[in-house]
């Protein structure tokens, strides 16, 4: 191999050849998250790669959409390359490594053709002074894959196996048994379909926009072919994206007319907009003031109203205690996978056990906001038992004067699965499968509604 210094200078990245900046897009943002940066998401880590590339709305969909597929099979695309490379899989190279994924990506999942997958990642390769180099090997691992693409996907086996992470595959494994698991690692190549929340005239809105009213009380589009702000009743704040999980925490507080309520880590909103959309008179809580803008600008759209404080829910003062609490804590987010597949790959142990001590922090906060005789929902998007069933066991030894308030069947439109042995809500990537989407399911979801003793 010739020194770096002896090497052709490459020739210079061509944004306007079509596809090309998408796929750079693309690329930057999959080595982002194989690199050394594993916690950023998928969403900022293109964000970060889109700054000045000036993508069209179709490109930077492409863009996501190849980054999408990169992860949801990455299991099964990196044992496709290391099967057809001579060292092995170049885990060291994060950018090489993105090439050969989000090139194999296009080639086994997405509706691209295969000439474009295939000549454009070499172009970025050669336009890469660092890889230039290996422009050749890009092109004949690539344009093998095309080649045995059918017998590539035919020994596609066990999601569980083969495209979940040892240490998730396992913790799912022993909280809640074989079989489910394996439907859990199946939901998550299924994708996810969209669901909308919305607070007035729900059957009106499910026949407008070509949805099934979901007994859960969401609406789950069919398919969306352009961008959500294309569909009717955007504009005019009519509904809003919520996952049909996700809009159940709040339906579990219940919050009434002129009740004052806290959402504690609110943004992006979704949660605040439905107590707001209750009559609630509701204080909105992050600390983040980027993701409290978009609150504030989906509200505006929503024609709805809230209190909205930057600020850390730990530092909170305690002196006027609010009618009912939801604390949406931060997690690991592992039951959003069929939605955020990178999740599976950038989150660790580590992760769950740290995150696991700020819950803990937030629900004695969130305990000492709630009036006597008021409510408390905590939930997490996550599958992991340290951050749903085991926060409240512990919270509830040191917490005597709190009771867990155990669901009932009626409460969740029959939906008996959707309970756990000990009363509190969990939802799987699996539950509710079958919808009309290209698929069903639900984000995992933990929810315990508490009361505290007045």
């Amino acid at each position: 191999m010739a020194p770096p210094h002896n090497r052709r200078t490459p020739p210079a990245f061509d944004p306007t050849v079509p596809g090309l900046a998408a796929r750079h897009v693309a690329r930057e943002a999959v080595a982002t998250l194989l690199g050394p940066a594993r916690g950023l998401a998928l969403e900022d880590a293109l964000a970060q790669a889109g700054r000045g590339a000036r993508l069209e709305p179709g490109e930077a969909a492409l863009a996501r959409a190849i980054a999408t597929a990169s992860f949801r099979r990455l299991g099964f695309i990196k044992a496709a390359l290391a099967a057809r490379l001579r060292d092995g899989v170049p885990e060291d190279r994060p950018h090489l490594l993105a090439l050969l994924v989000t090139g194999a990506a296009q080639i086994l999942d997405l509706a691209v053709a295969d000439h474009a997958a295939v000549d454009l990642s070499v172009r970025l390769t050669k336009a890469d002074p660092q890889l230039q180099h290996l422009a050749p090997l890009v092109n004949a691992v690539l344009r093998r894959i095309a080649r045995e693409r059918e017998a590539i996907r035919a020994q596609e086996g066990d999601p569980l196996t083969h495209n979940t992470p040892d240490w998730l595959a396992h913790r799912w494994r022993t909280t809640y048994g074989e079989a489910a698991a394996h439907r859990i690692a199946i939901a998550h190549l299924e994708g996810a379909a969209v669901d909308l929340t919305v607070p007035r005239d729900l059957e009106t809105w499910a026949d407008r926009l070509g949805g099934l009213r979901l007994d859960l009380g969401s609406i789950r589009l069919a398919e969306v072919r352009d961008s959500v702000a294309e569909l009717p009743g955007y504009t005019e704040g009519a509904w809003w994206v919520q996952d049909a999980a996700a809009a159940l925490p709040v339906r579990l507080l219940a919050p009434g007319p002129g009740e004052r309520v806290a959402d504690l880590c609110a943004a992006p909103g979704g949660k605040t907009a439905q107590i707001a959309a209750a009559g609630a008179t509701v204080t909105a809580v992050d600390r983040s003031a980027a993701r409290l803008e978009r609150l504030g600008r989906n509200l505006e759209r929503l024609g709805l109203s809230a209190e909205v404080v930057t600020a850390d829910a730990l530092e909170l003062p305690e002196d006027a205690p609010f009618d009912a609490v939801l604390l949406d804590a931060p997690c690991s987010a592992t039951g959003t996978i069929r939605r955020h597949p990178d999740v599976a790959w950038t989150k660790n142990e580590t992760d769950v056990i740290r995150l696991a001590g700020l819950q803990r922090r937030l629900l004695d906060k969130a305990a000492r906001l709630t009036r006597p005789g008021g409510r408390l929902v905590y939930c997490t998007c996550s599958l992991e038992p340290e951050e749903g069933g085991g926060q409240i066991a512990d919270f509830l030894n040191r917490n005597p004067d709190f009771e867990r308030i155990a669901l009932t069947p009626e409460r969740l439109a029959g939906h008996a699965e959707l309970i756990d042995a000990s009363g509190d809500l969990r939802t799987l990537p699996s539950h509710l499968a079958g919808g009309t989407g290209r698929a069903g399911g639900l984000d995992g979801f933990f929810a315990s509604l508490l009361r505290r003793r007045g």
